[in-house]
């Protein structure tokens, strides 16, 4: 197959707005490997909207880069989230070139909502909590009108990497073969890793593979302790769970403990929201607190697709008080980029949640996800098309290429590699079916919204006893140096695709065990028990940097 200019790994809002740039605006040659199908990325599952200052006062890109700051607990890369505040707005515009149709009021207006941690209104949604389906269904839209290649249904095992630089992956495809998918730059774009824990507001594909792929490849991670729970998930069965948006708070909606109380400021950021819960779920003995929405006026006309879910579940927001409890969100850190999406393997991107720009430090704003999205993966296509290849010692990134020129942002602490695995092999392989809800439940109670040496001493002897039925791994290879390296197939092998995303779900809560290890005290939406408050000198980023000898 020949290589194409740009592979795109992930259909959500980064992956997909990168391909229709790259494509439509420079005519680079894109492919685009997903393994579900375009329409089943994490953003359609993004209800509250973008945050975007589209002009007009008492609003201002100033009032929301100091949100930012604020929100980020001292771990933003200010010069990033100044280029997202400043780009953003026209990004979103050109969504709606697109198509997107976001709600307006009678006179045609943008209607903007507020959310948490945001000093003012200045988020646009659609359909009142339906944002991301329509986002997804524009840009999918516009994907089908370029050439772009798509490839549906194909899991990227690993990334190849070659002469120090990336280019491509190999991948597992809808008819089960295994093949190389060659290109000259790769951009990681494949969201987060919910899927981490026992109960998650993320799609059974949030499986942390990007992440997983670029530490086996060498690729350094950064700041992935900062797993943000959101407060308000429907307390129900169903998975993931149905997701209150904040907006709904923004609006009036209270929180309530099992006495009915009110006991926490419900426009809190996301984290000091969450912490409460938890700990007054925790005094209370209660698996849930309430969300009451029983004040709100046109509930139905403000958030149809919430008001639609809760009648299926036989709840009236209008008389009944709504179930809720944290869960795991948004994983704030990711793979270590520069201002460019560039990571520190050359060839090799990444945008959105998968990428730790920097924007989002110890926390994120609400709504901020779907932004910096849209303004990396713009940036990423612009720098791929000047023929950049490697890293600049720009934002988050400057402390690891230059430590002179990081000026303004956070220093780093670089971390021990992390176990780096295969898939078992074998001829009847079931791993992920017997596994995946331990890792699950050991995540939760142990490296959730609240935790301690102990907790977290006892999630890594877990870990390493799942690790076992494994296969290690050479760091930095990726387990993809020379064709036909087997690296989970194997010699008759047949590990199947929920076990190489077992094996990605391991190996990311290695890393994000060893950071919050690491960070001894409590920061954003990493919280010690033991460590329960802020600790100056810590105000640095923690570095998983796999052993030397891969690319970077």
């Amino acid at each position: 197959m020949a290589a194409v200019d740009l592979l795109v790994l992930g259909s959500g809002i980064a992956g997909l707005s990168a391909a229709v740039r790259a494509a439509e605006v420079h005519g680079l040659s894109v492919g685009v490997l997903t393994k579900g199908e375009l329409h089943q990325a994490t953003t359609r599952w993004a209800q509250g909207g973008v945050a975007a200052v589209l002009g007009g006062d008492p609003d201002s890109t100033d009032l929301h880069l100091a949100d930012t700051l604020a929100v980020g607990a001292g771990l933003c890369d200010p010069t990033a989230v100044r280029v997202m505040v400043d780009e953003g707005p026209g990004r979103v515009n050109e969504l709606i070139g697109l198509g997107a149709m976001f709600d307006r009021d009678a006179a045609g207006e943008l209607e903007l909502a507020r959310e948490g941690g945001h000093s003012l209104p200045r988020i646009v949604h659609a359909g009142g909590a339906a944002t991301g389906a329509e986002i997804e269904r524009a840009l999918v839209d516009a994907v089908g009108r370029t050439a772009t290649v798509i490839h549906e249904h194909a899991f990227a095992l690993d990334l190849v990497v070659r002469d120090g630089a990336c280019v491509g992956v190999r991948a597992q495809h809808a008819d089960g073969t295994v093949a190389e998918v060659e290109a000259a730059n790769v951009l990681l774009a494949t969201g987060g890793a919910g899927q981490l824990y026992a109960v998650t507001t993320n799609p059974a594909e949030a499986t942390g593979d990007g992440v997983a792929m670029a530490l086996r490849a060498g690729v350094a991670c950064a700041d992935l302790e900062f797993v943000q729970f959101h407060p308000t998930a429907l307390h129900h069965p169903s998975m993931p769970r149905p997701l209150l948006s904040e907006a709904l708070r923004g609006h009036g909606a209270v929180l309530r403990d099992a006495n009915g109380e009110q006991f926490v400021d419900e426009l809190a950021s996301r984290d000091v929201v969450s912490r409460a819960m938890t700990r007054r779920m925790i005094d209370e003995g209660v698996e849930n607190l309430w969300l009451d929405a029983t004040g709100l006026e046109r509930f139905a006309e403000r958030f149809p697709t919430i008001a639609g879910a809760l009648a299926d579940l036989g709840l009236d927001p209008a008389t009944d008080w709504l179930p809720i409890a944290p869960a795991a969100h948004y994983l704030c850190g990711g793979v270590l980029t520069d201002l460019n999406g560039a990571t520190t393997l050359p060839g090799l991107w990444a945008a959105g949640e998968v990428a730790c720009s920097g924007v989002h430090g110890a926390n994120r704003l609400a709504s901020n996800s779907l932004l910096e999205g849209m303004v990396f993966a713009f940036r990423a296509v612009e720098a791929i098309e000047a023929g950049d290849r490697g890293p600049r010692a720009l934002g988050a990134m400057a402390p690891l290429v230059d430590p002179a020129a990081a000026v303004d942002t956070p220093g780093v602490h670089l971390l021990a590699p992390p176990l780096l695995l295969g898939p078992p092999v074998g001829p009847e392989v079931n791993w992920a079916a017997s596994v995946r809800p331990t890792l699950q439940r050991t995540m939760t109670f142990g490296a959730g919204v609240l935790r301690s040496a102990s907790s977290l001493e006892s999630v890594a002897a877990e870990l390493a006893d799942l690790a076992a039925g494994a296969t290690p791994v050479a760091a930095g290879t990726g387990g993809v140096v020379g064709a036909g390296d087997g690296a989970g197939e194997g010699a008759g092998g047949v590990a199947s695709v929920g076990d190489h995303e077992l094996t990605n779900l391991v190996e990311v809560a290695w890393a994000t065990v060893a950071a919050a290890t690491a960070r001894r005290e409590s920061r954003g939406a990493h919280t010690r028990s033991d460590f329960p408050e802020v600790d100056p000198r810590q105000a640095k980023r923690m570095v998983v940097v796999p052993t030397p000898g891969g690319a970077g």
